[in-house]
């Protein structure tokens, strides 16, 4: 078996929780532009392990530009990214394969196949990344499934589900393959309170289960409240509040103040080109 196939067949590795264990991902002085445009300026910031950090902000502000740099997609024009004590921004390809699939995505929409069932929509990164046989897939499929309370619906086609639970599903394929870190793009968006409220549940769920340690990228602070252990908030490319979540509440910066009071000012509005998706 291969190295990368160990990672993908094997439960996370359990490591210590909190401020006094070491960070399963680190970024060092991160510095990132587009043309005249920088994004990040100067980003240090350690992700603890078997803990949900919320990141906040504005669009524009460089929130998913920064996981970008996470998993590779981008790498920074000056700094370092670290995952699990490796550097990781200087990989190739090939290499930085096997830091991928240790994270989980969960993308804003969804992305699910519309022409496959939901088994087969879960099972997909199982099909791409492991030599298991399709009974052994479809029963991973189920158990992933389960952990999202969508047992039963593997038969369905996306096209039979309302938006939570495709968004669940959407999740169970983020989890199939037992990751170490999960990153959450918005994953409250779309939905009413009720089952926003559930996806919350799940995420908060997951973290005591599965022990995965998770990014939560969002606009909806009622989410933010229920799920983060800490929450980084970026403006202008910095980061310029860290701590849980009342910390924020008592930051005297009145830009950070404004954005948890929703308030709307017209120079507030992000560059024309600025990015703000997780990926392209």
């Amino acid at each position: 078996m291969s190295q990368s196939e160990a990672v993908r067949t094997t439960p996370p590795q359990r490591l210590p929780e909190g401020e006094g264990a070491a960070p399963i991902i680190r970024l060092e002085g991160i510095h990132k532009r587009f043309g005249k445009q920088v994004v990040l300026s100067g980003v240090d910031l350690d992700i603890r392990p078997r803990q949900t950090t919320v990141v906040l902000g504005p669009s524009g502000s460089g929130k998913s530009v920064m996981l970008k740099h996470i998993v590779g997609l981008l790498r920074p024009d000056a700094g370092r990214v670290f995952f699990d004590g490796q550097r990781v921004d200087h990989l190739r390809d090939r290499e930085l394969r096997i830091v991928r699939l240790q994270i989980g995505f969960l993308f804003q929409l969804g992305a699910l196949f519309d022409s496959d069932t939901v088994a087969d929509n879960v099972a997909f990164p199982l099909v791409e990344h492991t030599r298991l046989s399709p009974e052994e897939r479809r029963q991973r499929a189920i158990e992933a499934l389960r952990r999202v309370d969508m047992e039963g619906a593997e038969d369905k086609l996306p096209s039979q589900l309302s938006g939570g639970q495709r968004k669940r599903v959407a999740l169970a394929r983020a989890i199939v393959l037992q990751p170490r870190v999960v990153l959450y793009d918005e994953p409250t968006t779309g939905l009413d309170p009720i089952r926003a409220d559930g996806i919350d549940q799940l995420v908060v769920r997951l973290k005591r289960e599965l022990g995965v340690t998770g990014i939560v990228v969002t606009h909806d602070l009622n989410s933010a409240r229920k799920v983060a252990d800490r929450v980084v908030m970026l403006l202008h490319g910095r980061i310029a509040a860290d701590g849980v979540f009342a910390d924020l509440e008592q930051c005297p910066d009145p830009q950070v103040q404004q954005f948890l009071l929703g308030k709307y000012r017209a120079d507030d509005e992000p560059p024309a080109d600025g990015d703000t998706t997780l990926f392209p």
